[in-house]
């Protein structure tokens, strides 16, 4: 049996890996309590490993709620969390987005790979098409994005895309500038490689 979810949730993209640097693990834990006791619950892609497991754990351990949706096909892959509280089993990946993109008042992408990095520019081309005007924030620890937030410069050099759209990709160096932009709306520095 599921419990009612009441509380704003914040989808977190990030990896079903824990990376080899442990400051990654420990990022996702923060963020993820940060968020429980902000106010927010979590909304995510359901694994119980990676960073997408500690970012789980640490919202319930601080009494907030979950939301995993994970489809039938990774059910073993990626271990579902069964002690979230709720777990949506769904047939396809598109389910799976489609979930967590309507469930979320906010987007936040942490490390991760391929997977990670296909949610995170979906949801900021959907606001683009103006689909959505959710806040999108992309937590740079340790500067792992800073070859994406290049990328994004070049693409602005080279007239592919507008100052307009690189900045609906708010970059934030550390939680407390996620926190400021969920809690405060507040706009964090833009951020230069």
């Amino acid at each position: 049996m599921t419990q009612a979810i009441h509380q704003p949730l914040v989808a977190v993209y990030c990896g079903s890996r824990s990376g080899h640097q442990p400051h990654y693990q420990q990022m996702a834990r923060q963020l993820g309590q940060a968020l429980a006791l902000a106010g927010f619950g979590l909304v995510y892609g359901g694994a119980s490993i990676g960073l997408m497991g500690q970012v789980a754990d640490a919202v319930l351990a601080d009494g907030g709620p979950v939301l995993g949706v994970i489809p039938d096909f990774l059910m073993d892959h990626e271990i579902a969390h069964h002690h979230l509280t709720e777990l949506q089993v769904v047939p396809t990946m598109h389910a799976r987005k489609a979930i967590m993109a309507e469930r979320a008042s906010a987007y936040v992408a942490i490390a991760g790979g391929w997977g990670t990095l296909e949610e995170l520019t979906e949801m900021v081309s959907w606001q683009q098409l103006g689909q959505h005007n959710k806040p999108i924030i992309l937590l740079n620890t340790d500067g792992y994005f800073d070859g994406l937030i290049m990328q994004l410069q070049r693409a602005v050099d080279d007239g592919f895309m507008s100052v307009q759209d690189q900045v609906r990709l708010l970059v934030c160096t550390e939680v407390q500038g996620v926190l400021d932009v969920l809690v405060h709306q507040q706009q964090p520095a833009r951020v230069l490689v």
